[in-house]
């Protein structure tokens, strides 16, 4: 298996001294998953941050091998994880694709939202200008999974876009979170809660 292509970084779990076991969503090969040699070393750690868009290669001599990555930084969002509102949309919405995508089954309209919804969450003005994106994310990995949702972005101002994250939270933990609803769900609710703020 060799494969090259633009990816979305959206888990890094450290393995061993300096590697990291790191999950990548692609357009054309879904979530695969790749071993990274220094993953934790100086040279390699900005670029192991969830939500980074990078060049992946992947390599492996069979099917059932967990490949080797290389990967190289496109865009990094290391600048926005000092914003604690930022901070959490992108740790939420990449826990949540890395946990409820199944592996290498390509989603290439999730792969494009998920790219415009960080994009938005790291150049919009405010948090008014990405909420809807984040929620309007949500409801299609909902609906290409096969659990119905909305379509589109909610419509409105930010208390209206809460009230559709409230109501989204139910079929997300329900159908997508299963077994691993604690962890990723609380990275939602501090989200939902940094959001209630300022409302």
């Amino acid at each position: 298996m060799h494969v090259r292509a633009p990816a979305i970084l959206v888990a890094a779990r450290q393995h061993g001294e300096t590697a990291v076991v790191a999950r990548f969503l692609t357009a054309d090969f879904g979530l695969v998953a790749g071993y990274v040699a220094g993953g934790r070393g100086r040279l390699l750690r900005p670029v192991m941050i969830p939500g980074n868009a990078v060049d992946l290669q992947l390599s492996a001599r069979s099917e059932s091998q967990l490949p080797f990555a290389k990967a190289e930084l496109v865009a990094s969002r290391g600048p926005w994880l000092g914003e604690p509102l930022a901070a959490a949309a992108i740790g939420w919405v990449c826990a949540l694709t890395a946990t409820a995508l199944p592996e290498r089954q390509p989603y290439p309209t999730l792969y494009e939202a998920l790219s415009g919804t960080l994009e938005a969450v790291c150049h919009a003005p405010s948090a008014r200008g990405w909420a809807s994106a984040l929620v309007g994310y949500e409801a299609l990995l909902l609906r290409e999974l096969g659990y119905g949702g909305a379509t589109g972005r909610p419509q409105g101002d930010l208390p209206q876009v809460l009230e559709a994250m409230d109501a989204l939270g139910p079929p997300l933990e329900h159908y997508l979170l299963a077994d691993r609803r604690g962890d990723v769900m609380a990275a939602r609710a501090r989200l939902r809660g940094l959001l209630g703020r300022i409302a």
